[in-house]
């Protein structure tokens, strides 16, 4: 009996020893505030950001025969994104993410016409997106209450300004853009999990997949242009909890 008794009371130090052991490797690595969030499933968020649109040309092969146009090149331009946060775990590494908002932006073409004077003339197109991104996020091992993280996914947009751009469109005789786009998405951050939630900036790169331009054989600037796909690179800041 005696025996038995000592047996457990060493098996019940021995736990207690690894238990303490454990809890002192992750008190070294600093992740006091991890630990809190550690055993949240789900949790949600909002992301506020700022971007720079453009588009990437291809010209057509009536490019090379016009007379009018010498160089048809993109201007980027700047805007902002507000963004809800729904974040759902997939194993200790692994995030599924879903970030669905509002983006406004804002592009150029820029037409330098073949005269004398080398005259510029600029399309300026604004637009307000409905975007539902749909992201997979990667997460290196926590330290010191910060890890970093890879981002990969896809996106879906809808401009919603694009009904009374296409009416001011039609009086101006200008290019005409499709409201649809979808966009891959690649980028990375750093998570900082701070007392009351994880405060997320992130860089990321969006390339479109679809050809956004509608085509008009009877306007000489959209002749010119083969496809457009949309590019976008945005800073977020996202906070989460």
């Amino acid at each position: 009996m005696c025996d038995i008794h000592c047996r457990k009371i060493i098996l019940t130090a021995l736990m207690v020893c690894i238990v303490l052991i454990g809890q002192a490797q992750i008190d070294h690595t600093g992740n006091h505030n991890f630990r809190s969030f550690q055993q949240k499933a789900i949790y949600f968020g909002i992301t506020l950001g700022f971007n720079s649109s453009n588009f990437q040309i291809h010209h057509s092969k009536n490019f090379i025969l016009n007379d009018t146009f010498a160089v048809a090149e993109a201007k980027p331009g700047p805007g902002f994104n507000v963004s809800l946060v729904a974040n759902m775990k997939m194993g200790e590494n692994f995030d599924f993410r879903f970030l669905p908002g509002f983006s406004f932006a804002e592009r150029s073409i820029v037409f330098n016409e073949n005269n004398i004077d080398k005259t510029l003339s600029t399309t300026t197109i604004e637009s307000v997106f409905i975007q539902l991104p749909f992201h997979v996020r990667y997460k290196s091992a926590p330290y010191k209450d910060k890890r970093v993280f890879a981002i990969a996914g896809i996106k879906y947009t809808y401009d919603v300004a694009s009904n009374s751009r296409v009416r001011k469109e039609k009086s101006q005789n200008l290019i005409k853009i499709s409201p649809h786009d979808f966009a891959f998405e690649i980028g990375a951050g750093i998570q900082f999990f701070l007392p009351l939630f994880i405060f997320s900036p992130e860089i990321k790169f969006s390339q479109g997949l679809s050809n956004i331009l509608i085509y008009n054989g009877a306007l000489e600037r959209s002749k010119v242009l083969e496809t457009l796909n949309s590019r976008t690179f945005t800073i977020s800041l996202h906070f989460e909890g």
